[in-house]
């Protein structure tokens, strides 16, 4: 587990939710960013800034239409786009969209996408090869919260997050156990945000146990898929296999007003703690599967991120990547507003996107000097 896993140390993400917004209106990320028809150009601009590796989606609403009936044509472009750059894809199976006909409390939910993601990695397979890096169930944690605790994403349940966090695991258990049978191969990328919480100078004991309590709530979906925690779910300690840590600059908050606590201010922990946090509890591969920020502080909170895994690296945690995310710009999830937070923006007519240079720039400096990191490690070593 020591060898290097992905193709490229610094990724891409393509935001690729479909879930509905409080209004109803599901979204489609892949096709308003134009990602879908630009796959293989968008593909190949990552390539040309030395990123090899990306984070994709598929759509499973479009893909399974029908129950049990699948029709991958919404995803040939993407795959097609891959055998032509020969890019490496980590693919999200499920990014929380599903099917309208399907109640995702319903105890047919994880059998049901088991059998999806399973469709879904034969065809991969069949037409990419059996060397596959696959995220199942995106966000466990997350999703539960927003979808079944405060009701901000379908299926806007309030009070059911524990509930749906363990359907989600059901499912994501579920579907790793089936493709490891047949795909013995393919690698697991499981994701969450990392995050820190705290009672906000409160001296008050009953708060400062409810705010660990809810900072360790972020362990709840790996700790029951390796079976820790609920192990009447099934889980076991290989279905925990690379750990995607998703840490953006809302990740730190108190407890209970939700304030942000700001970068450089004394109460904010290191994410360089965090990352060594994660290590030390599940000794797994890290992946920073999602970071950014808006406007222009992108490249300062790049070069942030940048600089807490080298520190972590120096600890001996083992940081697979970190993947910038979304790579090109997309509109607002509840409002349809212009998001500035990518390293490209909205393509024009003639499938070209502007690049941010400032964020580019940043990108190359960084990449430059973990390739020299990378070098003196190799060097000490011989």
């Amino acid at each position: 587990m020591n060898g290097k896993i992905f193709q490229s140390f610094m990724m891409g993400g393509f935001e690729c939710s479909t879930h509905r917004n409080p209004r109803g209106k599901r979204l489609d990320l892949i096709n308003s960013t134009n990602h879908d028809q630009l796959a293989a150009s968008d593909y190949y601009r990552l390539m040309e800034m030395g990123m090899q590796t990306a984070r994709d989606g598929v759509r499973w609403h479009l893909i399974e239409r029908e129950p049990y009936k699948y029709d991958f044509s919404s995803l040939e472009n993407q795959v097609r786009a891959v055998r032509e750059t020969g890019i490496e894809v980590i693919w999200d199976i499920f990014h929380y969209g599903f099917p309208d006909d399907l109640d995702i409390f319903s105890a047919a939910f994880p059998e049901r996408f088991a059998r999806f993601a399973l469709a879904t990695t034969k065809y991969l397979a069949d037409n990419l090869g059996e060397k596959l890096f696959l995220c199942p169930v995106n966000e466990i944690s997350f999703f539960a919260w927003a979808g079944g605790e405060v009701g901000v994403f379908h299926p806007l349940a309030v009070g059911r997050g524990d509930e749906l966090k363990q359907q989600l695991v059901k499912a994501a258990i579920a579907s790793t156990q089936i493709i490891k049978s047949e795909f013995p191969a393919v690698r697991f990328v499981a994701t969450d945000p990392a995050i820190h919480v705290i009672a906000g100078g409160s001296r008050s004991p009953h708060l400062q146990r409810a705010a660990e309590k809810y900072r360790r709530a972020q362990f709840e979906g790996f700790d029951m898929l390796c079976g820790r925690l609920k192990p009447e779910l099934g889980g076991k300690p290989e279905y925990l296999d690379i750990i995607g840590l998703n840490y953006y600059f809302h990740n730190q908050w108190r407890y209970p007003s939700r304030r942000k606590i700001a970068l450089g201010h004394a109460e904010y922990r290191p994410f360089s703690e965090i990352l060594r946090e994660y290590h030390e509890r599940y000794k797994r591969p890290i992946l920073i599967a999602e970071t950014g920020i808006e406007d222009e502080k992108r490249p300062e909170w790049f070069r942030y991120v940048c600089e807490q895994t080298r520190i972590a690296q120096s600890k001996n945690v083992p940081i697979a990547g970190i993947c910038l995310y979304p790579i090109v710009n997309h509109p607002g999830w509840a409002d349809n507003r212009h998001c500035h937070n990518g390293l490209w923006d909205y393509a024009d007519d003639w499938g070209e996107r502007e690049i941010y240079q400032p964020l580019a720039d940043e990108i190359m400096f960084q990449e430059k000097l973990f390739a020299n990191k990378a070098e003196m490690t190799a060097s000490a070593k011989n």
